[in-house]
């Protein structure tokens, strides 16, 4: 319990960097393994917690802050309130199984709209932490949905293109429609 207390707060030392939204060519893009691990992949790490609460989000992917990088970073909690909290350096997305849910999904890039998104209900992924450690999560429940969505967007997809038909219109309607939007 002591250890825990004298541990820097995710983020506390970050900066809040801007966000990538929805149209961003960085965001369909598939990001770059990462080979350095040092002192700038951990300020990005810290710097992608302080963005990520910042914008009272619970995961962040490297290329939502504009950098074409396989890293996520997660503070969320599971169907059973239990908290979830770190990173993972070039994941790889090894197991989606069990039943498929479809839940409400949101995304820092696509502010304020969420839609019913499908995703398997338990997810395990492998990957290392910012000192090059090998790591292994796993999730169930809105925590795997988050696990599968960071992965997604490590391969250059977003949460809408999971989406078919009327639902997958209706949301990128509203986000053309968003205060947000890009135009021209």
């Amino acid at each position: 319990m002591s250890a825990m207390r004298h541990r820097p707060i995710p983020g506390s030392s970050g900066i809040v960097r801007t966000m990538s939204l929805l149209g961003d060519p960085v965001l369909h893009a598939v990001c770059e393994p990462v080979t350095e691990f040092g002192p700038p992949l951990a300020r990005l790490v810290e710097d992608m917690f302080a963005t990520m609460y910042e914008a009272r989000g619970v995961g962040l992917a490297a290329n939502q802050i504009g950098v074409p990088s396989r890293v996520f970073v997660f503070d969320c909690p599971d169907d059973e309130e239990v908290r979830h909290l770190g990173h993972v350096v070039n994941p790889v997305l090894v197991e989606a199984d069990g039943i498929t849910v479809r839940g409400a999904e949101g995304c820092l890039s696509l502010p304020g709209l969420e839609a019913g998104t499908p995703r398997f209900d338990h997810a395990v992924v492998e990957g290392a932490t910012v000192t090059g450690e090998p790591v292994r999560i796993a999730g169930t429940g809105f925590f795997a949905r988050c696990l599968q969505h960071e992965c997604d967007h490590l391969e250059g997809r977003v949460y809408t293109d999971r989406l078919t038909g009327l639902r997958r219109a209706r949301v990128l309607r509203a986000a053309r429609r968003a205060s947000w939007a890009r135009t021209g």
